[in-house]
């Protein structure tokens, strides 16, 4: 059984206050840090795991630059006895899968928020990004790998590309603009290490080439070394 570990990171004070509301006039609930004006700045999206919740992730924006714009989403189904799920994963011992009508309706429902925050936030497709750990990793290649004009770059944490998403891909030049971003600990007890390994071989077959991290002796969680390395790359992908 898919098991969610506590994400702990030491993160740098001192960032832009956040609202600690939770805001439903997106197609996904969402916690929030915007500036008054937030015109063309960079636009973060956060998605969680499986049985954790929009609070999980929202820490990481206190390492990042706190004039951009940062949101973390809630998935959308109730896992008890107080978290959520991006979808239900599939049963058996076979390779990682979620359930199709699942991850059709979450990741329909993620474009949609993409799509309705970019307007809402003033800024352009191309300046906003998906960071999630492990469901919410595994919801960003559903996305963007599907629709890559929706977003900059995604960045894909501890988490893996699915055999139906894989069975599908094939070169495509919208792709070629996609920053990716695959980070995961060796010794991951929740997704192997392999599967970040399988999905950047997938993704360099397509002629892509992600920014591909291994941490050794992390296991199912985030370090601060891995925070370090994700702000670098969002500040790289930018220029």
């Amino acid at each position: 059984m898919f098991k969610w570990f506590a994400l702990t990171l030491t993160l740098v004070a001192g960032a832009a206050h956040a609202d600690t509301a939770l805001h439903t006039d997106l197609p996904l609930a969402y916690l929030e840090q915007a500036r008054s004006e937030s015109r063309n700045q960079p636009l973060v999206i956060f998605l969680h795991g499986f049985g954790s919740d929009e609070q999980d992730l929202f820490g990481i924006k206190d390492a990042l630059p706190s004039t951009w714009t940062y949101l973390s989403a809630r998935a959308p189904m109730p896992v008890a006895p107080s978290g959520y799920r991006w979808f239900t994963k599939t049963p058996g011992d076979g390779e990682y899968d979620g359930e199709p009508a699942d991850l059709q309706r979450s990741a329909g429902l993620i474009k949609d928020f993409v799509s309705q925050a970019t307007t809402k936030y003033h800024t352009r497709s191309d300046r906003v990004f998906l960071v999630g750990f492990s469901q919410g990793a595994i919801m960003t290649y559903e996305v963007a790998l599907r629709d890559p004009q929706l977003v900059r770059g995604i960045a894909a944490l501890s988490g893996s590309v699915l055999p139906a998403l894989k069975a599908e891909l094939k070169p495509d030049p919208r792709l070629n603009q996609l920053a990716i971003f695959i980070g995961h600990g060796t010794l991951d007890q929740a997704l192997p290490y392999a599967s970040a390994t399988r999905a950047n071989e997938v993704l360099s077959g397509l002629g892509l080439e992600p920014t591909f991290h291994g941490y050794p002796g992390m296991p199912h969680t985030i370090s601060e070394a891995e925070v370090q390395d994700i702000k670098v790359w969002l500040e790289d992908s930018l220029k």
